[in-house]
Formats: structure tokens, sequence, C-alpha cells
């Protein structure tokens, strides 16, 4: 806009200088010519009776000279003038455009040179404003894109300032710096305290502004996991900056930690009744047992190791049907307080094994829930009684509970696991319900291991009754575990 503003007005002072200068000249040497031509005739045109008004005829040609001169020169104003407006029109069209005003057109209709010129700049006036809108919507595209991005865009030039942020990348630098700065549109004022690049980027940002190629890592900033893409921006070979895409990772990390722990846990898990089933079942083969009773034991040993296989088995197949969303329920009218009781039963003998006392606070009245899986339910309350058993010690009680609850003008039937085992830390109660997750991992390789899926098992069994489950638990208090199934059939 500033070059057409300066050749709009450098094209007016040459036309208007020399248009002027050259009708002046012209004037000049016209009369000039036409003085001297006719002058020198005048004393010819006259004899000696009247050689007196040869000499008003030399005023009169004077006179005629100076009102020609005079005519000329007004003449030239006026043509000066009908050439000057229309340059003046240019030239204040191009400061309107240098101004951002993009819609400024000149109106001048001329067949000459200067109409031409008039309609070259309305011509390329319009490209400009179809190219500006054109680059504003490009630009507000780019910017819908950039704020509707969960992932975190930061782009930095040579000098390591931020140019281009997203309102996620803004959010982030000011986390890592301890600056609260307000997010402007895009770009960031580079005066900005927050505009270097942030301290965990630095090493990368240097590594890629040196080799000039794509680069990954993963970062440990605020007790989180951040995986960085940074690719390096260049132009006609020559590195200009680079552009960081960052995400937070946290979750997955934590599930790929999880996962590698499952492994090596279940590693353990199947290794050992294998090993047990194997050298038990070679000391029976080989005859090394001689006494009847030896020999019950090691059948008994065999016997509870397969059923604790097969209970791994069972874990591995209900999550997996699970997550494919291929679980067969069977909803029907069920009486809850029939299946504590018999859970109860169940678990009266293996409680009196381990000395701990298995109580029961069940009302008279029934428990009717008119869609439940009864199997599935069973399935719950066993995984939480055998859960409960293994982490409470000697001389302590176990309570299983039901009763009938209102909960926000709904009615529902409530179960309770309580026991006065170790409890869980109440860091690691937020976690329980994930798959793989052993808060007791002191014990984790002890006999009291499980296999980290059955609490993730109950949960999915009573979010598919639409119900809740609530878990109260500090460190050396014991645990409780709560459940609200609803009354009604879900709509």
């Amino acid at each position: 806009m500033k070059l057409w503003h300066r050749l709009a007005g450098k094209l007016w002072r040459s036309v208007v200088g020399k248009l002027w200068a050259t009708i002046m000249l012209l004037v000049a040497v016209v009369l000039l010519i036409v003085g001297v031509f006719l002058l020198q005739y005048v004393d010819i045109w006259f004899d000696d009776t009247t050689r007196g008004s040869s000499h008003q005829v030399k005023v009169l040609f004077v006179l005629t000279a100076i009102v020609g001169f005079l005519l000329s020169t007004f003449f030239a104003f006026f043509l000066s003038k009908k050439i000057q407006q229309p340059l003046l029109q240019l030239k204040d069209a191009a400061v309107s455009i240098s101004q951002g005003n993009y819609t400024t057109r000149v109106n001048i209709r001329s067949s000459d040179e200067i109409g031409e010129l008039a309609d070259t700049f309305n011509h390329m006036t319009e490209q400009l404003d179809k190219l500006i809108h054109d680059l504003n919507h490009e630009k507000n595209h780019l910017a819908s894109i950039l704020r509707s991005m969960g992932d975190s865009v930061i782009t930095f030039d040579a000098d390591g300032k931020v140019i281009l942020t997203n309102p996620s990348g803004h959010l982030l630098i000011n986390q890592w710096s301890g600056v609260e700065l307000a997010w402007q549109e895009d770009l960031y004022d580079g005066n900005s305290s927050s505009s270097e690049v942030p301290l965990p980027l630095r090493d990368l940002y240097q590594s890629v502004m040196e080799e000039g190629r794509d680069a990954t890592d993963k970062i440990h900033v605020l007790s989180n996991v951040w995986s960085v893409v940074m690719a390096p921006l260049q132009s006609k070979g020559v590195v200009r900056g680079a552009v960081a895409v960052i995400r937070n990772v946290t979750e997955e990390h934590k599930l790929e930690k999880l996962r590698r722990d499952f492994v090596a846990n279940i590693s353990h898990e199947i290794r050992t009744p294998l090993s047990m089933l194997q050298g038990y079942s070679e000391a029976l083969l080989d005859d090394i047992v001689v006494s009847e009773e030896d020999r019950k034991e090691l059948v008994q040993v065999i016997y509870d190791e397969s059923l604790r296989m097969g209970r791994l088995v069972n874990d591995f197949l209900d999550i997996a049907r699970m997550e494919a969303g291929h679980v067969d329920m069977n909803f029907q009218q069920v009486d809850l307080s029939h299946v504590l009781k018999r859970v109860h039963r169940k678990f009266q003998v293996y409680a009196k094994e381990r000395e701990v006392r298995l109580l029961a606070d069940l009302p008279d009245e029934s428990l009717i829930v008119k869609e439940a899986d009864e199997d599935r339910l069973e399935q719950v309350l066993t995984n939480l009684l055998d859960n409960a058993l293994r982490h409470t010690p000697s001389g302590k009680s176990i309570t299983i509970a039901g009763k009938h609850e209102n909960v926000n003008g709904g009615k529902y039937v409530q179960l309770s696991v309580r026991d006065e085992g170790q409890g869980i830390p109440s860091e690691d109660v937020p976690y329980i319900f994930e798959r793989f997750y052993k808060a007791d991992k002191a014990r984790k390789r002890g006999a009291s291991s499980g296999t980290g899926l059955g609490l993730a098992i109950v949960k999915n069994l009573i979010d598919l009754h639409h119900g809740r489950i609530v878990v109260e638990s500090n460190s050396g208090t014991g645990t409780s575990f709560t459940l609200l199934l609803p009354v009604e059939a879900h709509q």
C-alpha cells in the first residue's frame, strides 16, 4: 500500500510538473517566434505618411502578446487542473488502501491514459480485496482448527520466541513458566516474559534447530507425562523456526505401566501353580510319596492350584467379554436377600479356616430388584468377599449387609461388604477399579495376591445394572464397599 502511495505521488508530481513546464515553454516559444517574425515587417506595411502609426502597431503587437500569454496561462492552468484532479483521486485512494480500506475505488471516466490508469487501479484493488479476504478466511480457519485442538500447538521462531499458539498451548506455557497471561487470539506479544522456549522443551528445540529434522520425546513436568513432536520450519533450505505438538499422555503412561506390572504379575501367577502342578504330578507319577495321607495332600494342592488357575482364566475371559461388549446378561426379578444368604453360607468355611468372623446383617423383608442378573450379582459379592478375606487378618470380622434405601427420590437396594482389614491408602482409592491395579503392592506376590481384575469386573457388572458402587477406606481402618441397585427396571 505504501508503495502505491509513493508511486501515485511521484507520478502526479512528475506529470503535472512536466505538463506545466511544457505548456509554458510552448506558449513562450510561440509568442517569441510570432513577435520576432511580425515585428520586422511592421515598418514595411506603413509608408512615410503613416510611419507614426507603426509605433502604435508595435504597441498593439506587444499588448496582443501579453493578452495571448495571459490567455494561454489561464488555459494551461485549467488543463493542469483537469489532469491534476484524477491524479489526486488516485493518490487519496492509495492512501486509503494503505490504511486498510480495501474497498476503495476511484471514479474517473476518461478514455485517455489516466482513465486506463484508473481502471487498472480499480482492478488491482478488487484483486487485492479478494486476496486479503481469502487470506483472512484461511487465517480464521486455521485459528478455528487450532482452538478446537485438544493438543497444545506452539510455534517458535529462530530466536526461540513464541510466535503462534493455541489456547491449550498458551495455558501449558503459563503452567510451565508460572506466569498467568491472557491469550490473544493466536499471536503472542514477543516481549512477553513467557514467550521464550519453555525450559522442558529447550533441549529438543536446540536439537531440531541444529539437525533440521523432526524429533520426538517424552518429558515429565508437574507430575504429568507429555509426548512432544517437534518439526523444523524451513524456507529455501534454511531453518526459520520450529513447531511443537504436545499431548498429555499421563493416563496412557499409567495404563502402560499397569499393563507391564500386570504382565509381570500374571506371569508369576501362572508360573507358580504350573510349577506346583508339574512338581507334585511328577512326585505322584514317580511314586516318591509313600503314605496315603501325603498322597491326598499332594492331590489337594494340585486341585487347589487348578481352581486358582481356573479363576484366573475366568477373570481374563470376563474382562475381555466386557470390553468387547459381549456380556450375556439374564435380567429378571431377583430377591437379593437370597443371594446374600447363599454367598454368606459359601464363604463360612473359608472364613473359619482363616479365623475370620463372617457376619450377616440382613432384614426380614425381601430385597426385590425387578431387573437383575442373579448369577452376575453373586459374582460381584463373591469377588468382594474373596478380596476382603484375603486382606483381613485373623481375629477380625467381615460383615455383609442389605437393606432398602431412598436416594434422591429413587428406590434402591443397598448391599455392603465391610471388613476390618488393613485398608486401602487414600491415594490408591481413586484407582482401585482400574484394570490390573493393585493397591496392596507390598503383598502382590504373596498368598493374598489377586489378578488385579476382580474390582474392575465388579465395577463393570454394577454399571451394566445401572447401579453405583462406593468405596470408603483408610489405611489401617478397614474397607467398606457399598452397592446401590435400582429397584425399578431401567427405562
